[in-house]
């Protein structure tokens, strides 16, 4: 190789370096917002909806179960219980209903 190469390599190495410290001071600046931003968002969503931490717990884990894997729960919210939000709800549920081959029940 050159030494005008080398030189060039050289440089793009020490612009390297410096990108990859800004992007650590980033990432450690963003690691110490996270956990308050979290725990902020789940006291929030607690209050608002006046739901109890147990039920969202409960829900956080069946969707954990179901999924096979953590997944963060962005909204929880009551559905109505009138006779017509029950029957739209068991009509859109009826509606994703599984099909059945004959002979493999």
């Amino acid at each position: 190789m050159a030494k005008s190469e080398i030189k060039g390599l050289e440089e793009k190495l020490e612009e390297m370096g410096r990108r990859i410290e800004k992007l650590e001071a980033l990432v450690a600046t963003l690691a110490k917002a996270r956990p308050s931003a979290e725990a902020a968002n789940g006291h929030e969503a607690t209050a608002q909806t006046g739901i109890p931490e147990e039920i969202i717990l409960a829900i956080s884990a069946a969707v954990a179960a179901f999924l096979g894997k953590r997944a963060s729960i962005r909204q929880i919210r009551l559905t109505g219980s009138t006779p017509w939000a029950q029957q739209g709800r068991a009509t859109v549920q009826a509606s994703h209903g599984v099909e059945f081959v004959r002979g493999l029940r």
